[in-house]
């Protein structure tokens, strides 16, 4: 991760190919574009790599958090269970459909804690999204039976986790609808791009419409076509999609790549004694995107991230100080800045913003640092870079027992 990393011949090929035939809209001029499809054969692939019968693709894994909600029905005055540890987009989605995000607490596999989300549950709430963060997933079975036992839309946000898999299935395929970004920096990379998955044909046939201002995609003339409801424009264009047809095809290299990458942080870090790595649920297995681990407190997390900068480690986390991954700093939201009027009912539904505190989330983000894992590291790279690692934590758990 990311997939920029590894742009080559196969990348150039296609996204040539849709120059040289000029058409870079998905949609529409059949005769000019002789065949070409960029997007269309991008959904075949990820059918395939997702194991799912459906996939739309649209602009950006915001995106599609936007259509798949919409698409389940997920409107005005709704609830929806979110994780206090994700990327600000998640919210944002939520909130564009006026429906009220309600963030709740994560637990050691820092997705939902299945308990404080059924404890969030109350007669407005419509659907519980988990949010696979950082490569990995969270407790699917326990979430799935809350959703069942409920009634609730069970959405399943794994942007940032494509090739992982939980007990065999795909990471995005397993609840009712799914979500991917295929953004700048993610596993496989489309420039912006994202996709919402599903085994449900009512929530396809609503996405297709929906991402294109309502069109049906009936017949082969798009001034003809009807509009069964409302939509937006998330449209995926033809060059962004060529991007992600070259990449999706190399996924088993890059995760590949990653697991090689990962493994060796890992086996070195876990000489250390203070060192505690997130708790991956029985018969997942984690797209090796990130490595994820604890440390005993605050202060050493924050030394250790310190420390890693100093020394030219890059690209390590601590997101208890992030402004984009975790609530703490999300005064935005907590403040409703907003550059437009937010309705009566999201402005209600959010003032438990205001007291409201996330103490076990707190617990793990405070002590967590999460390490990016390139795929342009050479082995010798990623030797020198887990001992200069190992070397930073060993001394600064040294300084904090004293």
């Amino acid at each position: 991760m990311p997939g920029f990393e590894l742009f080559g011949d196969l990348e150039r090929a296609e996204v040539n190919d849709v120059l040289d035939n000029g058409v870079l809209m998905r949609y529409g001029f059949d005769g000019m574009r002789k065949g070409h499809w960029k997007a269309k054969e991008l959904e075949s692939e990820l059918t395939k790599a997702f194991d799912s019968k459906y996939v739309q693709l649209v602009s950006s894994g915001t995106a599609a958090v936007t259509v798949a909600l919409a698409s389940a029905g997920v409107g005005a005055g709704d609830e929806v269970i979110m994780p206090t540890f994700t990327f600000v987009a998640s919210f944002e989605a939520i909130m564009m459909l006026g429906a009220i995000p309600v963030l709740v607490d994560i637990d050691a596999t820092l997705t939902l804690d299945p308990k404080s989300v059924e404890a969030a549950i109350t007669s407005k709430t419509k659907a519980v999204m988990v949010v696979q963060m950082c490569g990995s997933m969270g407790d699917m079975d326990a979430l799935r039976s809350v959703c069942d036992k409920h009634n609730l839309i069970f959405v399943e946000d794994a942007c940032q986790a494509i090739g992982g898999s939980y007990k065999g299935q795909p990471l995005g395929s397993i609840a009712d609808i799914g979500c991917f970004s295929f953004d700048f920096v993610k596993t496989i990379t489309c420039g912006e791009g994202g996709a919402v998955v599903t085994n449900h044909k009512d929530y396809y046939i609503n996405a297709d419409h929906y991402s294109d201002h309502g069109h049906d995609h009936v017949g082969n003339d798009r001034g003809a076509e009807t509009h069964p409801f409302l939509g937006y424009n998330f449209r995926i264009s033809e060059l962004n999609a060529a991007v992600g047809l070259a990449q999706v095809r190399r996924l088993p290299e890059f995760i590949q790549i990653q697991k090689r990458n990962y493994t060796i942080i890992r086996e070195a870090l876990s000489q250390i004694p203070e060192v505690e790595f997130r708790n991956v649920p029985e018969g997942g297995v984690e797209s090796y995107a990130f490595l994820n681990f604890f440390l005993p407190d605050l202060d050493t997390a924050r030394n250790v991230s310190e420390a890693f900068k100093q020394n030219g480690i890059d690209a390590c986390f601590h997101y208890y100080d992030n402004n984009w991954h975790y609530i703490r700093k999300w005064d935005h939201l907590k403040n409703l800045k907003s550059l437009f009027p937010i309705s009566k009912e999201v402005k209600e539904g959010l003032k438990y913003l205001q007291t409201k505190t996330f103490q076990q989330s707190d617990s793990y983000i405070a002590r967590n640092i999460s390490c990016l894992i390139k795929m342009s590291w050479t082995q010798e790279d990623v030797e020198n870079r887990a001992k200069k690692m190992a070397d930073i934590i060993k001394e600064s758990c040294h300084i904090v027992s004293y």
